[in-house]
């Protein structure tokens, strides 16, 4: 019997012990983090798969544009990040500021210039940081093992995906668009083609986990650049390409002292 108590108190003592610690105490002001996802307003064509919009600058999308923004801009940030580097965005911004900055349709400047300056801050963070992107080794190992079948459907998928983009933007506009990629079910989406690349590879040769590592590396170097920027009680909007956005939204949900906002509940319909 003794035997018996001696081992379930052994047992017991580490959740005894977890039970009777004080309770990890959180900063008084926590930083709230919205994350919006983004498209990519110019057209650069850099992704894997490029939906095609228009013109971003005719009067119809400018006028949505600004209808986001101003939904945004009730959040009442106090700092807001980007996907550029941070030399380049700050004097950009500056030029922008002075109005001497050609017209752009980059994002970059539509939503995060735009929004910067409608609350009055003096600065942008340029938060962006380059990574690798190992595909081709992912490609060559799926078709010499059978498994050109699930990088075909995943293509496709993300074919699809921005094809959907395509037509909310073409049918409803540029506000519509940036709510629709910013609900959780669309940020989860964008992310199936990370989580299956997984699937290809075999033994000590996993092109597939390399690649996924890469992009995970870049994300959360993006995100330590973010984090580190903030003051306690910060309220921070950071613009990055939709899909950043499942890895980022991670990165501050799982960080003490910060809040996760939902773009959803705060971007127009």
């Amino acid at each position: 019997m003794k035997t018996i108590a001696a081992a379930l108190c052994a047992l017991l003592a580490p959740i005894l012990a977890l039970a009777a610690a004080p309770a990890r105490a959180e900063p008084e002001t926590p930083v709230d983090v919205m994350i919006v996802g983004a498209f990519h307003m110019s057209n650069p064509g850099q992704d894997m798969a490029n939906a095609k919009y228009e013109d971003v600058l005719t009067p119809r999308h400018q006028a949505e544009i600004e209808r986001a923004v101003d939904a945004l801009a009730r959040f009442q940030p106090t700092r807001v990040a980007v996907e550029w580097p941070d030399d380049v965005t700050a004097e950009r911004y500056a030029r922008y500021r002075a109005g001497t900055l050609p017209a752009s349709r980059n994002e970059v400047v539509q939503l995060g210039f735009r929004l910067a300056a409608k609350a009055g801050l003096e600065s942008v963070q340029g938060a962006d940081v380059d990574g690798d992107f190992p595909f081709e080794p992912v490609a060559a190992y799926a078709a010499a093992h059978g498994r050109q079948a699930l990088i075909d459907q995943g293509m496709a998928e993300a074919q699809g995906f921005v094809k959907a983009q395509e037509q909310v933007f073409a049918r409803d506009g540029a506000a519509a668009l940036l709510s629709w990629i910013n609900q959780p079910e669309m940020i989860a989406r964008s992310h199936d083609f990370y989580r299956r690349i997984l699937l290809v590879g075999g033994g000590t040769e996993q092109p597939g986990a390399d690649l996924l590592t890469a992009w995970y590396r870049r994300n959360f170097l993006i995100c330590a650049n973010i984090l580190q920027a903030a003051r306690p009680g910060d309220r921070i909007v950071v613009f990055y390409g939709a899909g950043h956005a499942f890895l980022l939204r991670q990165c501050v949900a799982e960080t003490p002292g910060f809040r996760l906002v939902e773009p959803s509940a705060w971007l127009p319909k």
